[in-house]
């Protein structure tokens, strides 16, 4: 995508002027946000562990070390069994939480069950039997003592009400008939709910309390909530009654970024776990961050004014550069900078892109004149330039010669003669660049063109009987012309390099190849494309045949040498 200068101008001052204060802001608001996040993990941890506290004190200061004072006076010799039921239903009223109290024999299904009247009542207007309600089973009496775990709560939910209970187990060392005899207690949580519900914390955050198979506990619908990252990392430390109290920030399932930290009862198989969202941890940061935006968008607003001047003021002269450089690239070296005036780096620049723009042009007007392999070699010079010398190189070479220029150049006008020439050259110039071919020179009315690399033979072959049709061609439109042309091509060893005076050099080949080339196409008819036996046995076309010929006598060689024309097959 194109990012305009005077664009990059213009940013680049809004950043100048609006960037300070985003700095600053982002500094403010993240030692905001890091205090903030220290306060709301301390506070996450203090709720957690107060409510742990609470949790674990009520049960034992208000539970069970009462309950463990009724278990003596029951287990006491010196009480009757009307005293110690009497003991029992005192206890009920002395402690409201406490829903029930029995006394169970082992091996017997009938206990003495003291019930709280008023919780009974409850069950009764929801439609369940009391008796069914509080009493504790003989299996889980058995359960709690198999694991010693007397004074312990398990707990469970009433779901004809919605309470949540815990049943507790005291073992008596008074025996009946032999048999063990346990005091059972069940006990009303609602003063644990009470104390979640409305700790201040939770109006603006969440608290809940979960157990060993992260279901919610305490709550009017209890929930599984495993699918939470922190709820399943306190499951594995409640089965292994780990106490670990950590912080621990995650995302929920439905993408809120929550702060988190939580905290396990010593007398409960729960873990405290109170939340908060990001959002409103950092309620403050918000609100420092929409001043800032209002403050920056109007700052933004005059910076933009002002760098927008400015941007125009400074890229109007380097966008006039900028179109001066595409016509450039488009091939017009007649274009100029105007109207730059300034005095300073760029009007300095305007000018010397001028100056550039001159003798640019005059340096592609001078590439005209010679090969593509001088400019090849200049490219290729050190900081010394050119030295003169050369190297073997194997090439394909052909020359091409206008028949009947001789005539035509007598018979009309320089100018004209000029014209047809170039007209003749531009069609073969064309074909050899088509053929990845080098056309080395121009000799008067011949054309000598250099094939190097990969099938060169086949290219030369194939770039001479082209020329050849298409100098017919022009001579079908132009037969008051009547010029044809003769071909010659060899391939072999040439001497490739830099040869003349230290101030005139010419960058061409030379050789025996070359020589022979020119030879054949002296010896060429108008019309005929004659190649050598190198190049006849290495280029090997389709659409091309050789005719074999009798050995050519040529200046130079001391025997006739072979001879091939190459026709379109």
């Amino acid at each position: 995508m194109r990012f305009p200068l005077r664009l990059k101008f213009f940013v680049f001052a809004v950043l100048l002027a609006v960037g300070p204060l985003v700095l600053v802001s982002q500094n403010l608001t993240r030692l905001t946000r890091d205090e903030l996040k220290s306060a709301a993990n301390e506070d996450l941890t203090t709720v957690a562990t107060a409510l742990r506290t609470s949790f674990d004190n009520t049960f034992q200061g208000r539970w069970l070390t009462p309950l463990m004072v009724i278990r003596n006076g029951v287990d006491s010799s010196d009480l009757g069994v009307p005293q110690k039921i009497s003991l029992l239903t005192l206890g009920l009223q002395e402690l409201p939480q406490v829903v029930s109290l029995q006394l169970s024999i082992e091996g017997s299904d009938l206990p003495i069950l003291v019930t709280n009247e008023q919780f009974a009542a409850r069950l009764r207007d929801a439609g369940a039997d009391p008796v069914a309600a509080l009493s504790t089973s003989p299996d889980l009496i058995k359960a709690i003592a198999e694991t010693g775990q007397f004074g312990r709560p398990v707990i469970a939910r009433l779901d004809t009400t919605g309470d949540w209970i815990a049943t507790l187990a005291l073992p008596l060392s008074t025996r009946i008939a032999g048999r063990q005899v346990m005091m059972a207690a069940k006990i009303d949580l609602t003063l644990l709910a009470d104390m979640v519900q409305r700790h201040p914390f939770a109006q603006r955050g969440e608290i809940t309390v979960v157990d060993q198979s992260g279901r919610q506990v305490l709550a009017e619908k209890p929930e599984l909530l495993t699918r939470r990252q922190i709820v399943a990392s306190t499951l594995p430390l409640i089965v292994a009654s780990a106490r670990a109290d950590a912080l621990e920030p995650y995302v929920r399932p439905d993408g809120i970024a929550v702060l988190g930290a939580y905290a396990f009862p010593e007398w409960f198989p729960w873990a405290v776990i109170t939340e908060l969202r990001e959002d409103k941890a950092y309620a403050v940061v918000n609100a420092i961050t929409r001043q800032i935006l209002i403050v920056g968008l109007f700052g933004f607003v005059l910076a933009s004014l002002g760098a927008f001047l400015f941007a125009q003021r400074l890229t109007r002269p380097i966008l006039k550069i900028g179109e001066a450089a595409k016509q450039v690239g488009e091939g017009n070296f007649a274009t100029r900078v105007q109207n730059v005036r300034t005095r300073d780096e760029i009007g300095d620049l305007a000018l010397r892109f001028n100056e550039m723009i001159a003798h640019l042009g005059e340096r592609i007007e001078l590439m005209k004149f010679v090969s593509h392999g001088t400019v090849s070699a200049i490219q290729r010079a050190d900081q010394e330039g050119m030295e003169r010398g050369g190297e073997r190189r194997r090439v394909s070479v052909i020359f091409t010669d206008i028949r009947g220029y001789t005539e035509f150049s007598e018979s009309v006008p320089p100018e004209v003669v000029i014209e047809v020439l170039n007209q003749y050259f531009d069609v073969q110039a064309d074909i050899v660049e088509a053929h990845h071919g080098d056309v080395d020179k121009f000799v008067g009315d011949a054309l000598v063109a250099v094939f190097e690399g990969e099938n060169m033979e086949a290219r030369a072959v194939a770039c001479s009987v082209e020329i050849n049709e298409a100098m017919a061609g022009l001579l079908e439109h132009h037969p008051e012309h009547g010029l044809h042309v003769g071909i010659g091509v060899a391939s072999g060893e040439v001497v490739m390099g830099a040869m003349g005076a230290r101030e005139r050099m010419d960058f061409t080949v030379l050789g025996s190849t070359v020589n022979l080339s020119a030879r054949l196409c002296s010896k060429a008819e108008p019309g005929q494309v004659l190649v050598d036996q190198a190049t006849q046995t290495a280029a090997r076309l389709n659409d091309v045949i050789y005719e074999t010929l009798k050995p050519i006598a040529l200046k130079g060689y001391a025997k006739p040498v072979p001879a091939f024309a190459a026709l379109r097959n």
